[in-house]
């Protein structure tokens, strides 16, 4: 276990120089960047390290090549809740909930995606919500960041 948690030592920082481009807030309370003040947000410290406990080295490092990939997209935001990471530019565009054995990636798109590697494709207003699910760095390909970016111009 401890090996897989030595995994987040070099991991990209949070920060990257875009966001000093953008307008953001930082809870007093959390200490989370949000995109503007009295943003509505899980207002509790939680340490990214401990949605990965006890999960296995492969699927962290599933997390670091997105995390390393869309991190340096300009204005992103990144947010820690109990059970996911949030990705934010004005509004969440990228949600990954660390699982048992698998990454559930969540994103959205104008149209449904019902090709795979897509799981699931239901409309949420006048969007769609989708879910991938990835067990491997492996399946962390090109594709998948088509679709992540897709959600991050959706705004």
């Amino acid at each position: 276990m401890t090996s897989e948690i030595q995994l987040f030592k070099p991991r990209h920082h949070f920060r990257c120089e875009y966001k000093k481009m953008i307008m953001s807030w930082t809870c007093p309370k959390c200490d989370r960047e949000l995109p503007w003040k009295d943003y509505r947000h899980y207002c509790q410290r939680v340490d990214l390290d401990s949605l990965f406990v006890g999960r296995s080295a492969e699927l962290v490092l599933a997390f670091d090549k997105i995390l390393a990939e869309v991190a340096d997209w300009p204005d992103v935001l990144i947010g820690v809740t109990p059970n996911c990471i949030v990705f934010t530019k004005r509004v969440g565009f990228l949600i990954i909930r660390p699982m048992k054995k698998e990454l559930d990636i969540k994103f959205y798109s104008a149209i449904a995606h019902t090709e795979k590697p897509v799981v699931k494709s239901i409309a949420s207003g006048k969007k769609f919500e989708n879910h991938i699910r990835i067990s491997s760095a492996d399946e962390v390909r090109p594709g998948l960041f088509v679709y992540i970016r897709e959600s991050y111009e959706l705004q």
